[in-house]
């Protein structure tokens, strides 16, 4: 063998030696920008180059001048470029997708031999995997924080529901309430005043998740500020509306359906104002059901919005169930459970209590799904009067 060859063959087992090296610190961490830190340092120092940076990260190395850089990453020109000063090598991720390029500067008159091309190619693909790798592990860190929230969130506004239901004598409460996502914009709260009147809402807000259960959240406290304001029902639904609507067009995306209701023991009676809620289901003795409808349109969705309420008296096995459409809107294949279903249902529950009624009612909703994964928020209140 020539001394040439020789010093050649020798050449390529440094080189080679260099690059399982650069392959052993590339993949010796997971940081994002201590992968591309490695990568460029690399290039720079193993070739003598004068600089080296990625077209997609803000990350450089060496002599790098920002407007060249911007100009560079800019231009999708992958041949030389003004005397063979810069060189372009792409880089591809598992789907064969162009993410980013890796490009060298070299030295005023200096030019690659073949195998320092072939170490670049070669280490370009290397640094693909690392920077796939370490894209993945910030994506899971960042999606991890975001579970973190939303399970705090999720708790939250878990405690704003009602902890326990009021002691009202001669009737009796119950409520349940299940989220499609973490959280929710199925919303409930019952309120006790100091008059012995029992102020209740159910509300569903247009659409779900984070953003729905955010818009309940200010509902809730909208709601509540004016149960002291001495309002009625019909001021409070109207008000409530130009509030909800005035809060911009993101807010009016999320309108909120709702059902108000105060009820008053000793007079047995219950108001009600059904803002573009489904109906509620008021059972007298015996089967006899009377729907309660909307009156006027949801909470947000129109400037201005006329709504009425309407009196009942709750005879003594009276029975009322206000729900989201959540209740209704379950599937089994393309079959709805609907509301003639959840009305029947609820007739057939006249026997048991509140909170029987409730587990039922969820127990017919399953059975009837086949297991399906439900798509909607699901909330339920049953109001009775015991004797």
């Amino acid at each position: 063998m020539e001394l040439s060859e020789a010093l050649q063959a020798q050449q390529q087992v440094v080189r080679l030696q260099a690059l399982l090296e650069a392959s052993r610190q590339m993949h010796s961490t997971i940081e994002l920008d201590e992968v591309l830190r490695i990568v460029l340092q690399i290039v720079v120092r193993e070739l003598e180059l004068r600089g080296a940076f990625f077209t997609a990260f803000e990350r450089t190395y060496g002599d790098v001048p920002a407007a060249l850089k911007d100009l560079l990453s800019s231009l999708e020109i992958t041949s030389q470029m003004a005397g063979d000063s810069w060189l372009r090598f792409p880089l591809w991720d598992k789907q064969k997708t162009r993410f980013t390029d890796l490009l060298v500067l070299l030295p005023a008159g200096r030019a690659l031999d073949l195998d320092e091309t072939d170490f670049l190619e070669t280490l370009a693909m290397q640094a693909s995997v690392a920077i796939e790798n370490a894209r993945f592990h910030e994506r899971t860190v960042q999606w991890q924080r975001i579970e973190s929230d939303l399970e705090s969130a999720r708790l939250v506004q878990q405690s704003l529901l009602p902890q326990e239901m009021p002691q009202v004598p001669r009737y009796a409460l119950a409520a349940r309430s299940m989220t499609c996502y973490e959280v929710g914009g199925d919303y409930l709260d019952i309120v006790s005043m100091p008059s012995g009147d029992i102020f209740i809402v159910i509300g569903d807000v247009a659409g779900k998740g984070l953003t729905s259960a955010l818009v309940g959240m200010s509902f809730r406290s909208a709601f509540r500020a004016m149960l002291h304001s001495s309002l009625s029902l019909v001021e409070i639904a109207t008000e409530m509306n130009l509030l909800h609507y005035n809060e911009g067009a993101e807010s009016r995306r999320r309108y909120v359906t709702a059902f108000f209701l105060r009820l008053s023991p000793e007079a047995d009676t219950i108001e009600v104002v059904n803002a573009g809620h489904n109906p509620a289901f008021l059972i007298a003795e015996g089967r006899i059901a009377h729907k309660i409808a909307a009156s006027g349109t949801p909470i947000g969705m129109l400037p201005f919005s006329s709504y009425l309420s309407e009196k009942y008296v709750l005879g003594a096995s009276a029975r009322l169930l206000v729900y989201t459409d959540g209740m209704t809107e379950v599937f089994r294949a393309e079959e709805e459970f609907g509301e003639e279903r959840l009305l029947e249902a609820f007739c057939d529950c006249a026997a048991l209590t509140p909170e029987a009624t409730l587990a039922t009612l969820w127990s017919t909703l399953e059975t009837f799904s086949e297991g399906q994964e439900r798509c909607d928020d699901m909330t339920a209140l049953v109001l009775a009067r015991t004797s």
